[in-house]
């Protein structure tokens, strides 16, 4: 029986729960049991809260019994990654600087997820700070894929991913600010949705690049990636760069799920070359069965997206470089060094030196250098505006297409340490995402099958313009529903059993 609930969609474990064929207890003690029965390998959780979340179980199942109105995801387990505050729960962003620290108070997004009524299972493994594309950077060891446990979920929210991918949660939170949603998603055969920039608030993230960071959904099915979109979207007053105007209906469109005359857009500049054969084939028969559907699918040109890569890593680490300035050890997380004996300044690179790990000090200093008296212009700010110009081949493609779409990632998961070393090789798994981020507009990462060379999963990456998130969602239904046709089955049905 438990192991029948861990494998129903979100939306119908709800309508089981509101009929009365299931309670929240049975659904999230069935999920803890897979957590203790998998997680030793996959590590997906950094913490369990397991008799917090039995006590939620209940209280939404005691609410439910009493008649009150519950919101249509109501009893529902869900995950979020550790980047994300949760009052008086550790949130430790994968790094030995924040090693036991507990919010005083819960993210915008975790609030509405509590008040939705959805089920907090605990706290996911991430890159640290969210800088990877491997969860290998976590400095709580790694992530592993449920597909294969030689292999990396991706990152830096490959926690997230791998507890959707494994069963272990229905739904789970992660956040993307190059592609940490939708990478992980394509290489666990799982959806991953950034929505737009400001769609989501970002009050209770712990910054990374506060221009580029987005909160949003991991599932197994498009719609129930909707519904919980749905959930956490909105404006928020505690965010300055929330936007303020209304959320378009997202699970309408993914019930909608009707392309005929959606005008899709191939970008000429990410595909072929430098994408793996299995990668490109699903994508190319994913297109088929999108036209099959009634789709007009064209070729488009960003001419800037070649430069993306280059100004994200200027971007991102100079962002970082600030937001990260305030984990010094002098007001909360670790503190080394402090003997009586020390300067301020001493403990502080003391605290820096054993509390951050080498890729965070990789982008600090890059970003420390690009923000430097004689450099900031001829690095920051040029990386700004092949920003602006990103932005613009966007805008002018979205005037011929509805949406844009690309492989989510060049390859399918590679084996961990594979990469390593070599951060270069590291930072082009998110050539196909940073364009997405740079301009701020929502993207999206649907499982299309298995590449034929390793039997893994591909994605692909749907876009579409800022605040037009819905359409992701009538594409992706759409996709998902045709692949399934054309199958028998969608890509997280066939994951190896744990």
């Amino acid at each position: 029986m438990s192991a029948d609930i861990t494998r129903m969609a979100a939306v119908d474990l709800a309508a089981a729960m509101a009929a009365g064929d299931l309670t929240s207890e049975q659904v999230t003690a069935a999920h803890l049991d897979r957590i203790a029965a998998v997680d030793e390998r996959v590590h997906a959780f950094l913490y369990v809260d397991a008799e917090a979340a039995l006590a939620t179980a209940r209280d939404i199942d005691a609410r439910r019994a009493a008649g009150q109105e519950m919101g249509p995801l109501a009893g529902v387990p869900i995950a979020v990654k550790d980047v994300i505050a949760t009052q008086d729960v550790p949130t430790t962003c994968g790094s030995r600087i924040l090693e036991g620290w507990r919010p005083p108070y819960d993210a915008t997004i975790v609030r509405k997820v509590r008040e939705a009524g959805l089920v907090i299972l605990g706290k996911t493994n991430m890159d640290e700070f969210a800088m990877g594309s491997s969860t290998e950077h976590s400095a709580y060891g790694p992530t592993r894929n449920p597909w294969d446990l030689d292999r990396t979920p991706g990152g830096s929210s490959g926690g997230s991913a791998a507890a959707v991918a494994a069963y272990e949660a229905p739904l789970s939170l992660g956040t993307d600010t190059g592609g940490s949603i939708r990478q992980p998603a394509a290489l666990t055969g799982t959806v991953g949705v950034k929505p737009t920039y400001g769609g989501v608030s970002r009050f209770g993230l712990v910054a990374l690049a506060s221009s580029l960071d987005q909160a949003g959904p991991f599932a197994r099915t498009v719609l129930d990636a909707a519904m919980l979109h749905e959930v956490i979207a909105g404006h928020d007053p505690l965010d300055s760069t929330s936007i303020d105007a209304p959320v378009p209906s997202l699970v309408e469109a993914a019930l909608a799920g009707d392309v005929a005359g959606v005008r899709i857009g191939l970008v000429r500049q990410l595909r072929g070359e430098g994408f793996q054969p299995g990668v490109q084939a699903r994508y190319e028969e994913a297109l088929d069965l999108l036209a099959s559907r009634g789709a007009i699918v064209t070729e488009i040109d960003l001419p800037h997206a070649e430069y993306a890569l280059a100004a994200y890593y200027l971007i991102l680490p100079s962002e970082c470089s600030s937001n990260l300035a305030k984990f010094d050890g002098m007001r909360f997380g670790l503190r080394a060094g402090d003997d009586g004996a020390r300067s301020a300044s001493e403990v502080m690179a003391l605290t820096r030196e054993q509390g951050f790990g080498a890729e965070v000090k990789r982008r600090i200093m890059l970003g420390t250098y690009a923000l430097s008296k004689g450099y900031y212009d001829a690095y920051y700010g040029q990386a700004q505006k092949v920003r602006t110009l990103i932005a613009r081949d966007f805008a002018e493609a979205f005037e011929r297409v509805d949406v844009v779409v690309t492989p989510t990632a060049p390859t399918t998961a590679f084996r961990l340490g594979e990469k390593l070393d070599d951060p270069v090789a590291m930072y082009l798994n998110d050539i196909a995402t940073i364009p997405a981020n740079l301009a701020g507009i929502p993207g999206m990462s649907v499982p299309v099958g298995l590449a034929a060379e390793d039997g893994l999963p591909v994605g692909l990456q749907i876009m579409a313009p800022a605040m037009a998130d819905d359409r992701l969602y009538q594409v992706g239904a759409a996709l998902e529903s045709a692949l399934f046709d054309h199958f028998g089955h969608t890509t997280i049905e066939e994951a190896p059993h744990l």
